[in-house]
C-alpha cells in the first residue's frame, strides 16, 4: 500500500512534469471519500486548488455541512452551486435511474464554472475501480491522469485514476479523513453515499413528488442506521427496504418508518 508521504511526493513530480504549478484547479468536490482525498493531496502538494460542491433540495445538509468544514481545515477555496432548477429540467419527466441525468448537469456546470471564473484544469476523484480506463481515457494523448477532451473543453485532471479503492481507503484513513457518514444501503457493496434520489426505482418517471417522497423516507430511515451502526435505504416508490447486517429490532424499526410514508 502506498503511503501518504508517497502519494504527495508522485502528485508534485507529476505537477511539474505537466506543469500544473502555474494553473488554477477546480476540483468536483462531492465530500466523499475519494474527492476528499483527491483535493487534500492536490492542497498538501502546494497546488492552487479550489473546491467546487454542488447540491440540490435533496441533498443531505449533514454531508455538505463536513465537506465545508474539510475546506476550511484545509484553507481551500471552496465554491457552492445550487444545481435544483437544472436537475428538475434534466429529470423530471423521464425514467431512472436518476444518476445519469444529474451527473450531466454537473458536468455542464461545472464547465462552465471553470471557464466562466478563470480555471485552467478541472478536477475529480475517479479511482481505478471506477471503470472509466477504457473509450473515455482512450482519447488522452499521454498520461490518463491528465486528458484533455474536445467535448468538455477544459482539461481533466484525475489525481486517484491509478489507485485502487482499497488503496485510497488506506491513504485517507492515514491522512485522517472521515467523511460524514449516512449509513445509507448504497448501490454496490461499498460506502457509496451521496444523494438519496438514487434510491429511485429504475424505470420510475421521475417527478417533484417522488423526488421529496424518497429523500424524506431515506433520510428518516438513514437515521435508525446511524444509531444503530447499521446501512439501510429504501427503494421508491415500490418501498423495498435494503439492509445490510440488520436485526430483526432494527427492520421492525424501519418498517414503521416505511409504513408512515406508504
Amino acid at each position: 500500500m502506498p503511503a501518504i508521504k508517497d502519494a504527495i511526493e508522485e502528485i508534485k513530480a507529476f505537477s511539474e512534469k505537466v506543469e500544473l504549478h502555474d494553473k488554477r484547479i477546480l476540483l468536483m468536490f462531492s465530500g466523499g471519500k475519494d474527492s476528499s482525498l483527491a483535493l487534500y493531496l492536490l492542497s498538501k502538494a502546494g497546488l492552487n486548488v479550489s473546491a467546487l460542491t454542488f447540491f440540490h433540495r435533496w441533498s443531505w445538509r449533514e454531508t455538505l455541512n463536513w465537506a465545508m468544514r474539510f475546506t476550511k481545515k484545509l484553507g481551500v477555496e471552496h465554491f457552492l452551486v445550487d444545481i435544483t432548477n437544472g436537475l428538475l429540467r434534466e429529470a423530471v419527466g423521464r425514467k431512472g435511474p436518476i444518476c445519469i441525468n444529474c451527473k450531466r448537469v454537473m458536468l455542464w456546470n461545472a464547465k462552465w464554472f471553470a471557464l466562466n471564473n478563470g480555471f485552467d484544469v478541472l478536477a475529480k476523484g475517479d479511482n481505478a475501480n471506477d471503470k472509466i480506463i477504457g473509450a473515455l481515457l482512450d482519447q488522452c494523448e499521454s498520461d490518463i491522469r491528465l486528458c484533455g477532451l474536445p467535448k468538455i473543453g477544459v482539461p481533466l485532471l484525475r489525481p486517484l485514476i491509478k489507485y485502487t479503492a482499497e488503496e485510497i481507503e488506506a491513504l485517507a484513513d492515514e491522512a485522517g479523513i472521515r467523511p460524514y457518514r449516512m449509513y445509507e444501503h448504497a448501490r454496490r457493496r461499498q460506502w457509496r453515499e451521496g444523494c438519496p434520489l438514487q434510491y429511485i426505482d429504475r424505470e420510475e418517471v421521475v417527478t417533484p413528488e417522488l423526488m421529496e417522497l424518497v429523500y424524506k423516507v431515506n433520510y428518516e430511515v438513514s437515521r435508525i442506521a446511524r444509531r444503530r451502526k447499521v446501512r439501510v435505504s429504501v427503494r421508491v416508490p415500490s418501498f423495498e427496504v435494503m439492509c445490510w447486517n440488520c436485526d430483526d429490532e432494527t427492520l421492525r424499526e424501519v418498517e414503521r418508518v416505511v409504513e408512515r410514508f406508504k
